[in-house]
C-alpha cells in the first residue's frame, strides 16, 4: 500500500494568517474584515486562546475547540457592545418629557461660590445680611478694617417724603402738541428775556395820563374782549403793547382808547385765528375814530416796538404754574386768572415780572382756597420762587381782591361772578394775606 504524504497543515494556516492580516493600500474599503477567518483551519492559533505547537497536526478535536473559541469570543464582544446601546438609548429616552417629543432642560448642579481671601486659603461663606444692618467693609493695610455705616431704609423714605417733585409732563408724552421734550428749556428761556421786553415806570412821563386813565382804559378792554371771545393770550399781550408803547411814547387824553384798540387789533391779529375787522372797533368805539386812525395808530405802534411782539406775558408763565399746582382743579384756575388779571388793570403791578405775578396769583390763589401746604418744591422747582419771594406780591393781589366788590371798575369782577367761571370773585380773600386792621 502508497503510504500518504501528508502537508504540513499548521506551515498553510501560516501562510493564510500571513495573507488575512497583511493590509492591501491599495483596495482597502474601511469594513471589518474579520470574517475571513471563520473559513475552517484559516483561523489563527493565538486568535482562539489555545496555543498550540508549530508542527502540531490539525485533528478534528483540536478543529473543533477552535471554532468553539472564536465562537465565544465573538459572542463577548457582541454582548458587550449590546451592553452599550441600551445605556445610551435610556439616556436619550429620560430627555423626553409626557410622550410631546420635548426635550426637558437638565439643569447642571448649582455651583456654589465661594471667596477666598487674599490673606488666608481658608474657605469663607458669607452670611447674608439684613437690609437695616448692612456695614460696608474697607480693608485697609494688612487686614485692619473700616465700617461705615450706610443710609438705613427709614432715613431714605424719610428724605424722599421731604423732597417730592412731580413729573408735570409725564401725561403729555404722548401729546405732540405739548412739546415735552422742549418745555424746560423753552421756559428757561422765557426767564432769561421777560425783563428785555419789560415796561418800565411811566406814567410820570405822560402828562395827560395817570393810572386812574390806564385802569379805566383796561377795564373797558375786558369787556370788548369778552365780547369777542378772544382768547387770554390776545388780553394779556394787547396790556403789554399799551404799556410798552406808552413807556417810549408821549400821546394825549384822546388817544388813549384809539391806542387801546388799535394794541388790541395788534394782538389779535397775531394771536387769533380770526380777528376782528377794524370796522368792529369802530363800532364799538361808538365811531370815535375812523377806519383810517385806527390803521394809522396801529402802525406807528408798531414801528415803535420795532415789530417785536413775541414777549413772554404773564399768561405764558400762568399756563405752566397753573399746571404745577393743581391740574385739572377748576375752580383754583378760575381764581389764578382772576387775581392775575385784577393785577394786569392796576398800574402798580408794573414793578413785578410776569413770571412773579404769575407765581403769586398761584399763591394767593391756594391762600385763598385753602389748598396746602401752599407752596412745595414742584411749584418751587418750575416756578423759581420761594415762598418768601411772593409774599409782597401776593399781599398785593388779594388786597385788590378785597377791594373788588366795591370799586367802581367792576369789569373783572363781574366776569368772574358768574358760575361758568365758578364765582370764584365772591369767595372770600385770603385772610392771611391781607393787611392786619
Amino acid at each position: 500500500m502508497a503510504s500518504r504524504v501528508v502537508i504540513p497543515q499548521q506551515a498553510r494556516g501560516e501562510a493564510v494568517e500571513n495573507k488575512v492580516h497583511k493590509k492591501n493600500p491599495v483596495a482597502h474599503d474601511g469594513k471589518n474584515r474579520r470574517a475571513l477567518g471563520d473559513i475552517g483551519n484559516m483561523v489563527p492559533v493565538a486568535r482562539g486562546g489555545v496555543e498550540g505547537k508549530p508542527n502540531r497536526p490539525m485533528t478534528r478535536s483540536f478543529h473543533a475547540q477552535l471554532i468553539a473559541n472564536a465562537e465565544a469570543a465573538r459572542a463577548a464582544e457582541k454582548n458587550k457592545k449590546q451592553m452599550v446601546v441600551p445605556d445610551a438609548g435610556r439616556r436619550i429616552e429620560a430627555l423626553k418629557a409626557n410622550n410631546n417629543n420635548k426635550i426637558v432642560n437638565v439643569k447642571p448642579k448649582p455651583i456654589e461660590v465661594i471667596d477666598l481671601s487674599s490673606d488666608t486659603e481658608e474657605v469663607k461663606k458669607k452670611p447674608e445680611k439684613p437690609l437695616n444692618n448692612m456695614k460696608k467693609e474697607v480693608e485697609v493695610g494688612g487686614g485692619a478694617s473700616l465700617r461705615k455705616k450706610a443710609p438705613t431704609l427709614t432715613s431714605v423714605l424719610t428724605a424722599r417724603s421731604k423732597a417730592q417733585i412731580v413729573d408735570i409732563d409725564a401725561a403729555d408724552v404722548d401729546n405732540e402738541l405739548a412739546a415735552v421734550e422742549y418745555i424746560e428749556d423753552m421756559y428757561k428761556f422765557y426767564k432769561l428775556v421777560e425783563n428785555e421786553n419789560r415796561p418800565h415806570d411811566y406814567i410820570d412821563s405822560q402828562p395827560e395820563i395817570n393810572e386812574q386813565m390806564r385802569a379805566i382804559l383796561v377795564d373797558w378792554l375786558v369787556e370788548v374782549h369778552t365780547k369777542f371771545e378772544l382768547s387770554p393770550e390776545t388780553f394779556y399781550l394787547t396790556i403789554n403793547i399799551i404799556d410798552r408803547f406808552l413807556a417810549v411814547k408821549t400821546i394825549s387824553r384822546r388817544e388813549l382808547q384809539l391806542v387801546g384798540i388799535s394794541a388790541m387789533l395788534t394782538a389779535s391779529k397775531y394771536e387769533e385765528i380770526w380777528a376782528p375787522e377794524v370796522n368792529d372797533f369802530v363800532c364799538l368805539s361808538d365811531r370815535a375814530y375812523t377806519h383810517e386812525q385806527i390803521l394809522r395808530m396801529e402802525k406807528i405802534i408798531l414801528g415803535k416796538l420795532e415789530w417785536t411782539l413775541t414777549v413772554p406775558t404773564p399768561y405764558v408763565f400762568l399756563v405752566r404754574f397753573i399746571k404745577a399746582s393743581f391740574p385739572g382743579d377748576k375752580q383754583l384756575e378760575h381764581m389764578v386768572y382772576f387775581l392775575a388779571e385784577l393785577g394786569m388793570m392796576h398800574y402798580a403791578t408794573i414793578m413785578y415780572c410776569p413770571s412773579m405775578i404769575a407765581a403769586s396769583a398761584v399763591y394767593a390763589a391756594r391762600c385763598t382756597l385753602n389748598v396746602g401746604p401752599v407752596w412745595n418744591d414742584t411749584l418751587k422747582l418750575h416756578t423759581g420762587f420761594a415762598e418768601t419771594q411772593l409774599i409782597d406780591c401776593a399781599k398785593h393781589l388779594s388786597n385788590l381782591h378785597s377791594m373788588a366788590e366795591k370799586a367802581k371798575l367792576r369789569g373783572i369782577y363781574r366776569k368772574y361772578m358768574s358760575s361758568e367761571r365758578g364765582s370764584v370773585a365772591l369767595l372770600t380773600p385770603a385772610k392771611a394775606l391781607l393787611p392786619s386792621l
